[in-house]
């Protein structure tokens, strides 16, 4: 297999024109004959460098609207024709194929044209054939061939020929192997498309494709390796500009998405702090810094080391009051220049993240788990249990201000790993029971965390007492909804759904609590 390929002639067809001319000088200045299409062509002839159209190369015109231009022997024998094999040079020869060294070709625009709402037939006319045809072309006969699917990859191509008069197997195996799998999203994202015009969110064969957006140093421990890609243009980790701090880890990554995710599900200025995945303070007001003193109120010694959301553009006073403790990310849909110069000047390792916007909690999405030999595929929960569809079961009905307490910690409650118990009072949490294999225990651990923050800050009287409690999932028996009772609680919102749940209900009558049910369960593993 040949090591050194000098480029003698070279096929560039792009959508994308970025660093076209550039590149085409460049090529052309080592006396590569370039062969072009369509606006490629034009683009190259405007910029004074000599081009040969592809058309008259093949000496077959552009045909079905240039649906057909080059989809023809002159042109895929040329890439494709091993030039080690007698035969191949041969019948090269024989039908006067050129041989093709350098192809450069990035698709027609068919995710940006889905993205922006186009109709169906400017879709499908988007749908790029010569193209990836070419590219695959290509990259099976890197061999000989060098490919380019993206503008960014030209620099190094140049540079190689610079340097070596050629371009190195090496490069030119990587470059197939990312080719290769430009045209496999590519598919990927197509075939998405199609299953969504049929309505289909689980289609027979389901890909997933994801650009790099960077490698991390380890994953959840120092031994795991991991990557991060990009995969969508949903508002979060995906789409945030990293304004300061240090590099992000795995770990950052995972609980940051969590807490934007969570702090999402609500409307008034809302601030989520979030530890390992799991919320331990959420707080809503008429504005984020008392959201934000709210929020730490319910657990400032978990917070110690969190990540920060905030559903609102951050400004310099609830900047200046986070940065007062050590917190490892903020994630904002936008900040004030107050708010960047108070962390630039208090914290300048923490890291700031800015993501242009707030992710739409009831959109639809799928969301990704892997399994041994698989993964597994489920719609976002994406659920909110409106107020004119809950159910009151028990004899006292919860007053107005429990029923925006309950609201509330039902989704706060959506966002703790289960079982779940969370406590709320004023729009604010003040216990949160995550994680554990009993909903009797989560509902002790809310409660018991909560008296010792109280017991801390010097208060004589319970933060629970008061209170409302919300489970993402029905009270298997009575003795959960009973310690919640002990705790102060006044008022309980569950899904139901249990075979015990008149005797449930029976307790709460007892303790003198409003219970509604929404039927409507919110694990989350």
């Amino acid at each position: 297999m040949t090591d050194l390929v000098t480029i003698r002639r070279a096929l560039i067809s792009v959508s994308d024109k970025t660093g076209l001319i550039g590149f085409a000088r460049a090529l052309a200045e080592r006396g590569v004959q370039i062969l072009s299409t369509g606006g490629s062509a034009k683009a190259i002839r405007e910029a004074g460098l000599a081009v040969t159209e592809v058309s008259e190369h093949t000496g077959f015109p552009e045909i079905l609207d240039g649906r057909v231009k080059t989809l023809v022997p002159q042109i895929h024998g040329g890439i494709l024709g091993r030039r080690d094999l007698p035969g191949h040079v041969a019948q090269m020869q024989q039908h006067s194929i050129a041989p093709i060294d350098l192809v450069a070709v990035n698709l027609y625009p068919f995710e940006a044209t889905v993205a922006r709402g186009a109709p169906f037939e400017e879709c499908v006319e988007n749908i790029d054939i010569g193209g990836p045809a070419m590219i695959r072309s290509a990259a099976k006969n890197h061999a000989f061939v060098t490919v380019l699917t993206e503008a960014a990859q030209y620099a190094e191509v140049l540079a190689e020929l610079a340097g070596q008069g050629g371009t190195t197997l090496a490069l030119r195996r990587r470059l197939a192997g990312e080719a290769i799998a430009r045209t496999a999203a590519y598919d990927a994202a197509i075939a998405a498309w199609f299953a969504a015009q049929r309505d289909e969110t689980f289609p027979t064969r389901l890909t997933i494709s994801g650009t790099l957006r960077q490698g991390l140093r380890y994953g959840e421990n120092p031994h795991q390796q991991a990557a991060f890609y990009v995969s969508g243009s949903r508002p979060g980790v995906a789409t945030a500009r990293q304004v300061q701090g240090k590099e992000l880890s795995y770990n950052n990554l995972n609980d940051t998405d969590a807490a934007f995710e969570c702090v999402a599900d609500f409307a008034p200025p809302t601030v989520v702090i979030m530890k390992h995945a799991n919320p331990c303070g959420v707080a809503s007001a008429s504005c984020l810094v008392e959201a934000w003193e709210a929020a730490l109120r319910c657990d400032p010694v978990s917070a110690f080391g969190g990540i920060v959301a905030v559903n609102r553009t951050l400004d310099e006073a609830t900047a200046a009051a986070i940065a007062a403790i050590f917190t490892e990310v903020i994630i904002a849909p936008d900040a004030t220049a107050g708010a960047l110069a108070a962390l630039e000047r208090k914290k300048k390792s923490l890291r700031l993240l800015l993501t242009g916007g707030v992710p739409d909690a009831t959109a639809p999405g799928l969301t990704f788990r892997s399994v041994a030999g698989g993964f597994l595929a489920q719609s976002r929960d994406a659920g909110q249990p409106a107020r004119d569809r809950l159910k009151v079961v028990t004899k006292r009905s919860p007053t107005d201000a429990e029923l925006e307490d309950l609201l509330f910690a039902f989704r706060v409650c959506k966002h703790v790993k289960s079982n779940a118990i969370v406590y709320a009072r004023g729009g604010a949490t003040v216990g949160i029971g995550a994680g554990q294999m009993s909903r009797v225990d989560s509902a002790r651990i809310g409660a018991w965390k909560s008296d010792e923050i109280a017991k801390a800050a010097g208060l004589a009287g319970r933060l629970t007492e008061g209170s409302v409690v919300a489970s993402d999932a029905f009270f298997p028996f009575a003795d959960g909804l009973e310690i919640t009772a002990k705790a102060g609680a006044t008022a309980v919102i569950q899904p139901g759904g249990s075979l015990r749940d008149a005797e449930v209900i029976a307790a709460a009558d007892a303790a003198g609590m409003a219970m509604v049910l929404t039927g409507m369960r919110h694990f989350r593993h």
